[in-house]
């Protein structure tokens, strides 16, 4: 809680002046003992703080997401499991969850979303990644245009949305197989483009290396690269760059 919030519902008696003093004191995080939630992250970063879902029991999700959603009335997960999302489901009737993502969230009805970033994948099979970056974005309050399956094999579809594209404050460029969709847009947008390498392909891909070298090694200029499948660190850094494009709003 913010401290213009504490003060205020002291002013109008929602909380004591003891409850403000113990509010105000807190160290910034949430020890629970196998996690330390950053309860002063929006106050530091702008966002809040988000939660990794693979590798945690259902119960230590269930109790981080009962402490992020009574401090932020919302809350984003990312690499959640359908029998996570069905155990939280019971206990977080506002919990949504997408398959094809692994986006586990509670969100707002009224967020206002704000400037434009384009999401664009190489091909059908990069959309999980995609969304987990479109998704992201959203959350966070950027309007986001999909733009799916337009990879450098039949590069008149990317080129027929070339004007929607160069719109966008900024463009996630997801791709798997040899990755050139990064360099492609880059070559064709005067805005940032964040190239994300997928695991899809062939063996001499490797999982996504193939990709990833591809990306970093672009001659393109304006080209930043995120890690292999990393669609939400590429929806994260689309969201800052979009919202100083629009004034620093959030």
């Amino acid at each position: 809680m913010e401290l213009q919030q504490i003060l205020r519902n002291v002013q109008e008696g929602i909380l004591s002046v003891e409850e403000a003093e113990t509010l105000i004191g807190r160290p910034g995080y949430e020890e629970m003992g196998y996690a330390k939630l950053d309860k002063d992250r929006r106050k530091r970063t702008g966002f809040a703080e988000v939660v990794f879902c693979s590798g945690k029991s259902k119960e230590q999700l269930l109790h981080i997401y009962e402490s992020i959603y009574k401090e932020e009335g919302e809350v984003l997960g990312t690499r959640a499991s359908q029998e996570q999302a069905d155990y939280l489901q019971t206990y977080l009737p506002k919990i949504q969850y997408d398959a094809s993502s692994r986006i586990l969230k509670i969100e707002t009805d009224d967020k206002k979303q704000i400037g434009k970033i384009a999401v664009c994948t190489a091909g059908t099979a990069d959309i999980p990644v995609a969304e987990e970056a479109a998704q992201t974005a959203e959350y966070f309050g950027s309007f986001v245009e999909r733009i799916y399956d337009v990879g450098v094999s039949g590069i008149h579809r990317l080129l027929s949305r070339t004007e929607t594209i160069r719109e966008a404050n900024c463009v996630v460029a997801v791709a798997g197989m040899e990755g050139a969709l990064a360099s492609v847009i880059g070559g064709l947008v005067e805005n940032p483009v964040i190239a994300v390498p997928t695991s899809v392909g062939y063996g001499a891909s490797m999982n996504g290396l193939s990709a990833l070298l591809t990306m970093i090694n672009s001659c393109a200029n304006g080209i930043a690269v995120v890690n292999i499948d990393n669609g939400y660190g590429a929806g994260y850094l689309a969201t800052q760059i979009n919202r100083l494009a629009e004034g620093g709003q959030n």
